[in-house]
């Protein structure tokens, strides 16, 4: 009696953590708190179950086994921790949670097999387990390769309805082995995998590279549900309580930032939007005429400015400027200048990308202003150096119907008195489409490397 009370009370503990640190985790400043009582709450449960759980008056057992996979694990998630670039962290977010759903899917196998003539209830939740689990784990592992370079969009017409035809497949066979378990036997966990897996590719194959962040946001809140249903077939609370933060943190999130790009979910799935290179639709016709700046006069520009926004991209995280950035930031400061960071809800590659980046830097949280915060402001600010964005600042979200990302809210920095676009070259930006502010006529380029080029302007700010 006394052990199951300690691991309920463990149990308890954990879930309240969870809670805990998923609250922590909505600011900078105390997110990497929030991961360390979290974690304290995971160990605790894991610890809890290992010393106090039984099974029909049995201890837990095989537990050299269970500590040796954790081990395992330990090292391979901290050393892969440690040495991810900055850059490559969408990719490692991707492949973290791919494996979160590989778990849930191994979960649903393993109970099926235990119980493979359960009651219609046990038998649902153990499919839907195993299908949503397998969905996010082969779409986690696709997002990962497209996200490295790695692997290429694939679009077409034929590939939409091919996945309308799996989803009915799945759909139909969940009825079968859930209603008639007999038709199918047990070989139904063999094919809600196969086509759950297949349709998990197939499913992010098409979404191009605009829309990885709600991607990236939606694979996650699957894995959550998938280990919701984990929780329900182990009546498990700290499962149960950790994926339905998850789950439903995911879906909120993916609802915030399909909000933020004024476009349904639905439309983003299906919609294949951000592949390909075309800058048709871009809005940006005839001869253009690029004006450029050189290091001395953006210094002096930005020097003598009252108020200076920096709008960071993805560029920012490939050139890992993030630390130049703030030294930039202070530098200005020094000279009595105003210095904030523009932050759109889908810049970079994942969610809240910028602010990770920037946060790594020690960029005090305050100075960076949420998209709908900043742009008001744009009409007093006296210069914006762009770095690194491309699609989160393009005028023909706003004045060119024909634009795929028309009526998607971007930061409006056309709206300052004078636009630095800090670039390696005029190629499109990830959504595949050429940007009007290139040729607007408050811009000037200032071509080269961010990191490079930031501390060269660091350098003539000092001689200033």
């Amino acid at each position: 009696m006394t052990s199951n009370l300690l691991l309920q009370l463990s149990y308890l503990i954990g879930s309240i953590t969870f809670i805990v640190g998923l609250k922590q985790l909505s600011s900078p400043d105390s997110a990497r708190k929030g991961n360390l009582v979290a974690a304290f709450g995971m160990g605790l449960a894991i610890l809890g179950t290992i010393l106090f759980h039984t099974h029909d008056g049995a201890p837990i057992g095989n537990i050299p086994w269970i500590l040796a996979a954790m081990a395992l694990g330990t090292v391979v998630g901290w050393l892969m921790a440690m040495k991810v670039k900055m850059t490559a962290m969408p990719q490692m977010v991707s492949f973290f949670n791919g494996m979160g759903g590989a778990c849930a899917a191994i979960i649903s196998i393993v109970e099926f097999h235990s119980h493979p003539h359960g009651t219609p209830g046990y038998l649902l939740v153990v499919f839907l387990g195993l299908i949503i689990g397998t969905v996010s784990f082969s779409g986690s592992i696709i997002a990962y390769g497209k996200l490295d370079e790695k692997i290429k969009d694939i679009t077409g017409k034929l590939l939409t309805y091919i996945n309308l035809l799996l989803l009915v497949l799945i759909l139909a066979a969940l009825t079968a082995a859930v209603i008639a378990p007999e038709i199918m036997g047990e070989s139904a966990i063999w094919v809600l995998l196969a086509l759950s897996a297949l349709y998990g590719v197939l499913f992010v194959m098409p979404i191009g590279g605009a829309d990885m962040p709600v991607v990236i946001s939606l694979l996650n809140s699957f894995t959550g549900m998938a280990a919701a249903f984990g929780g329900f077939l182990y009546d498990n609370p700290v499962m149960l309580t950790g994926g339905i933060l998850v789950g439903s943190a995911g879906t909120i999130l993916t609802i915030l930032m399909c909000t933020a790009m004024n476009r349904s979910l639905l439309n983003v799935i299906i919609g294949s939007f951000g592949g390909g290179g075309s800058a048709a639709g871009s809005g940006v016709k005839g001869d253009q005429v690029v004006k450029e700046i050189n290091l001395t006069d953006t210094a002096i520009l930005c020097a003598y400015a009252g108020k200076v926004t920096i709008v960071p991209g993805y560029g920012l995280a490939v050139a890992q400027a993030q630390h130049i950035c703030h030294e930039l930031e202070k530098k200005l400061e020094d000279k009595g200048v105003e210095v904030n960071f523009a932050i759109h809800p889908v810049a970079g590659r994942m969610p809240g990308h910028m602010n990770v980046l920037l946060a790594e830097a020690d960029v005090p949280y305050p100075k960076l202003i949420e998209m709908e915060d900043i742009n008001p402001q744009m009409n007093s600010t006296d210069v914006v150096i762009v770095v690194g964005a491309n699609d989160v600042v393009n005028p023909a979200a706003e004045n060119d119907p024909s634009s795929p990302i028309y009526g998607m809210p971007v930061l409006k920095v056309w709206e300052a008195k004078n636009v630095i676009v800090l670039k390696r070259s005029m190629r499109a930006g990830y959504a595949g489409i050429e940007n009007e502010l290139f040729f607007h006529p408050k811009t000037k380029m200032l071509f080269g490397d961010a990191k490079e080029m930031l501390g060269k302007l660091v350098g003539e700010l000092k001689d200033l």
